[in-house]
């Protein structure tokens, strides 16, 4: 599973069986995501979070995490969508991501998280071409689950090269 997250579809939809597997799924909005599990650290409710200045909009900062110093980034704004107030369910799923100088952890505020789902090959399909590569960069597939689609997430593009640099040590 851990190689499964690394795997990039092809045209024809090659490299799909290497996708299987288990899969975080939260929600943005009214849409549905899902994230590999083995990449998952831990869910916390939402904390107080310390600003960082001369950071992106969706950078809402950092938080400590037992003494550990975590960069915290909302997904609804990372993805250009209006943002929402925090409630009850909205919380932050800390994942490890590989960076320059190793595993960094990142936090990444949702809406909510629903469930852990084992999805197969044959629920996968390549993610769609909608005429800009860079809309897709940050998507395995598309997984059709209890007639649903889940948009799984490739969580090393989504938190990407420039955020890391900004907060490795």
């Amino acid at each position: 599973m851990e190689a499964a997250a690394e795997v990039r579809l092809g045209q024809g939809g090659e490299g799909v069986g290497n996708l299987a597997g288990k899969y975080l799924t939260f929600s943005l909005g009214n849409e549905d995501y899902g994230l590999g599990i083995l990449k998952v650290r831990e869910i916390i409710g939402v904390m107080e979070i310390t600003a960082v200045p001369h950071t992106p909009n969706y950078i809402k900062g950092v938080i400590n995490l037992r003494g550990r110093v975590i960069p915290i980034l909302d997904l609804r704004l990372k993805f250009a969508m209006p943002p929402a107030e925090y409630n009850e369910r909205t919380c932050i799923i800390v994942v490890e991501v590989q960076g320059r100088s190793g595993p960094v952890q990142v936090g990444m505020v949702v809406d909510s998280v629903s469930e852990v789902l084992n999805i197969t090959a044959g629920e996968i399909e390549p993610p769609p071409a909608l005429g800009v590569s860079r809309e897709t960069t940050n998507i395995l597939g598309m997984a059709k689950v209890k007639g649903e689609v889940k948009i799984l997430l490739d969580i090393g593009q989504v938190v990407g090269e420039g955020v890391l640099k900004r907060f490795e040590e």
